[in-house]
């Protein structure tokens, strides 16, 4: 439970860098990686992740200039990981402007379910963390370094481990 807009955008920001840092090591050439024949590929997975950065808030009225998103996922790991950065920093920027703390707790319906604006917040971060993981599944059978987002990642604690010995 988020009880201040303040609380929200401190672990928003936190898990906006986390994804950050998980689409940065996107490659062109991984995008197409897939789970399986017709499922998600690293390029969807990564494009409908960005694309939630402006969809939930939206669904609350809160308002922000953003890039065409309502588009087939980019071939661009580039254009994916500057979208995700600049509707991160614009949804960013607008909650400070435009969510107060008296209103976390007002109702809306998302997905025909009524819930508190920060609960719509909080699903928004858990949607993300979900679909992070899953990418970094992705990538992993892409053969992309893994970085580490709640710990180390086996590369890092590789690199951890070199430079003790």
């Amino acid at each position: 439970m988020f009880l201040s807009v303040h609380d929200f955008l401190n672990e928003w920001k936190r898990e906006a860098a986390l994804t950050q840092k998980v689409l940065d090591v996107l490659t062109d050439d991984s995008l197409n990686q897939e789970v399986s024949p017709g499922l998600n590929t690293i390029g969807s997975l990564a494009w409908h992740i960005t694309g939630t950065v402006y969809y939930f808030p939206t669904q609350l009225g809160v308002s922000f200039e953003a890039p065409e998103i309502q588009k087939e996922a980019p071939k661009s790991a580039a254009e994916i990981k500057e979208t995700y950065h600049t509707l991160s920093q614009s949804f960013t920027q607008a909650a400070e402007e435009q969510v107060t703390d008296e209103n976390m707790n007002q109702m809306v319906n998302l997905f025909g379910q009524d819930m508190p604006i920060q609960a719509v917040f909080r699903l928004l971060i858990q949607h993300q963390a979900h679909h992070r993981g899953q990418l970094t599944v992705l990538m992993r059978q892409a053969g992309l370094n893994v970085p580490g987002v709640y710990g180390p990642s086996k590369e890092e604690w590789q690199a951890m481990n070199a430079q003790k010995s």
